[in-house]
């Protein structure tokens, strides 16, 4: 006799041998039992789950000689025929290869007849979903109300591509995935009843790389038994899988923690040479990192016999939290990227050096303020974003504070305000007396109630600047200052703001201006910047302006580094302010990047 694969041998004949879907098989054996049958049952999920062969169970249950019952016998003559699949009142149909209507009126032809041996004419259409667009057609009439005798059985893969006149004719069941632990079982069940020994992870693989299709699994297990000479060993099915050791994978996370790059390489290199799969290899590292993560999250969720626990702790521990999901991040769109690597084994490699090259620096923390050392960055330029989010009931804190704060020139301190003091103060910013107009609505703060407002203490201003011109003999003559007085615009101006002073008399100033600001150099501008010059010093001076590799600091570089740190010092004013602390600490607030002005 000859030999019949696995898949087939072991196919259920009944509900009881059915292995997983008990949601489906609870719907089918309680209409069974009760005598509560549709006409026409939709049976969808992915390849190898049952569908086809729980319409066959059906089937029998329908036609069984002992009477319609969720137990069929599998002695009688219909129960028999239907197993060998010679049973004329089961019609199997494959629309794959029978798409056009031509061949859907035929088969519809013969639905009026009564069936010629059994109980019921029953339709098996197997991917239904590859039927035509006029063949769907053709059967909805005939779905929806067929004779008494007839029951129709479809099975696909796809339903998405069902019409909906079609799904609304059906009871739909979904087939589920079967899960590893259940595929694995029942192999090792199917092994211990063939007398084939296995090894235990040897199984795990095969039910892992069958995805959920019980008739893949099966498929699998015949071609370990015969890669292996009737044994199934664990390293004979990695060798016919093609994937890659656990220890392997770890191996690599623990260079990856000790930022070891030479031995990560190496390892890339050793699995070149035993032509590992890089595609897989690069999903067992993303699935142990998500054991890593577990482990440091929730470790009781460990699956010990599925993990080495104890190396997957010892990772857990060397690395950090954020070290991991970074990893599991570039894992991933590695994955997905591994196709447009002209190499395999250069995308997996670039996936490792990345890992190494984007790993948190030590001591980095995130969602603390930038240190008052250091410039402030476009992420540290925020205030307090939206507090009325928050529900800061009934306080004008709702509005943006990082708009209406003073900045470094206005100092708080953590000192309570009296009760009879009133619940906002007017603050003179410096500069204040000298704006006017549109400046003056700049001048107050938000009004914060008096029972969380600190007090405020106002620095002196500062003395206003001299309003008598600069002698052009002065030795003390600044150009940054004499340039804020002249009264020019436009690139006139920017032509003085880049411009440095070499050296000047009572008759004469020379300026030098780098090579590379030189475009802003012309006669007309030079003539303009020197009446501007002679009007303002109230002299008759002559301007020379000389173009040099480099230049001294201009007005525009002080100016620059001047606003940088009022920016740098406006940031640290909200930062360290009582005020926002409390908002930032209760209400969780966040500060929004690039809302901090200083005020001039």
């Amino acid at each position: 006799m000859s030999y019949q694969v696995l898949a087939r041998k072991w196919r259920p004949r009944n509900f009881k041998e059915l292995v997983g879907q008990e949601h489906v098989q609870r719907a089918l054996i309680n209409a069974l039992d009760n005598d509560r049958l549709h006409h026409a049952f939709l049976f969808t999920g992915t390849r190898g789950v049952g569908k086809t062969t729980i319409a066959r169970i059906l089937a029998k249950s329908l036609n069984c000689e002992t009477g319609v019952t969720s137990t069929p016998c599998g002695q009688c003559s219909a129960c028999a025929e239907i197993n060998e699949g010679r049973f004329v009142d089961l019609i199997e149909v494959d629309a794959a290869s029978r798409t056009k209507v031509e061949d859907t009126r035929e088969l519809l032809e013969n639905v009026q007849y009564a069936p010629t041996r059994g109980r019921y004419k029953v339709y098996l259409i197997d991917e239904v979903h590859m039927l035509s667009t006029h063949s769907f057609n053709a059967l909805l009439k005939t779905l929806e109300e067929p004779p008494l005798h007839v029951k129709f059985l479809l099975a696909t893969t796809d339903p998405q591509k069902l019409p909906v006149t079609i799904l609304s004719r059906c009871l739909q069941f979904n087939l589920k995935r079967l899960p590893v632990a259940q595929i694995q079982g029942h192999l090792q069940h199917i092994l211990s009843a063939e007398n084939i020994p296995a090894e235990a992870e040897a199984l795990t693989q095969i039910a892992k790389a069958a995805d959920g299709s019980m008739r893949d699994a099966l498929s699998l297990l015949d071609q370990a038994i015969a890669y292996g000479s009737g044994r199934v060993r664990n390293e004979e099915v990695r060798a016919m899988l093609g994937t890659i050791e656990h220890h392997q994978i770890l191996d690599i996370l623990q260079y990856l923690a000790g930022n070891d790059a030479q031995a990560v390489m190496q390892k890339s290199q050793n699995l070149a040479e035993h032509a590992f799969d890089f595609a897989a290899v690069l999903d067992e590292l993303i699935t142990q990192l998500h054991h890593v993560a577990l482990a440091q999250i929730s470790p009781q969720s460990l699956d010990a016999g599925a993990v080495d626990v104890e190396k997957i702790t010892a990772l857990a521990a060397s690395l950090a939290n954020e070290d991991v999901q970074l990893f599991y991040q570039i894992a991933l769109i590695g994955r997905r990227d591994l196709a447009l690597a002209p190499d395999p084994r250069l995308g997996f490699e670039m996936v490792l050096l990345r890992m190494l090259a984007f790993k948190p620096a030590d001591g980095a923390t995130s969602g603390t303020a930038p240190p008052a050392a250091k410039p402030a960055t476009a992420e540290s330029r925020a205030a307090v974003h939206d507090a009325s989010k928050k529900d800061f009931s009934k306080s004008d804190a709702k509005k943006d504070i990082a708009e209406k704060t003073p900045a470094s020139p206005v100092t708080r301190t953590a000192a309570p305000i009296p009760a009879h003091a009133p619940a906002t103060e007017t603050v003179r910013h410096p500069g204040a007396a000298h704006s006017g107009g549109d400046n003056a609505s700049k001048t107050d703060t938000p009004n914060i109630p008096a029972a969380t407002s600190p007090a405020v203490t106002v620095l002196p201003e500062p003395e206003p600047r001299p309003s008598t011109p600069l002698g052009v003999s002065d030795e003390s003559l600044k150009w940054h200052q004499l340039v804020e007085r002249l009264n020019v615009a436009g690139i006139t101006r920017q032509l003085a703001l880049n411009c440095s002073l070499k050296q000047h008399s009572a008759e004469r100033i020379e300026l030098q201006i780098a090579e590379s600001r030189q475009q802003l150099l012309n006669a007309t501008r030079q003539g303009a910047l020197q009446q501007a010059l002679q009007d303002c010093l109230g002299a008759n001076v002559k301007l020379s302006i000389d173009v040099v590799p480099a230049t001294d600091t201009t007005p525009a570089e002080i100016k620059t580094q001047r606003a940088a740190e009022k920016q740098h010092d406006a940031e640290q004013s909200i930062y360290n302010d009582q005020t926002v602390k409390t908002l930032i600490n209760t209400f969780d607030a966040q500060v929004a990047p690039g809302s901090i002005v200083p005020v001039d």
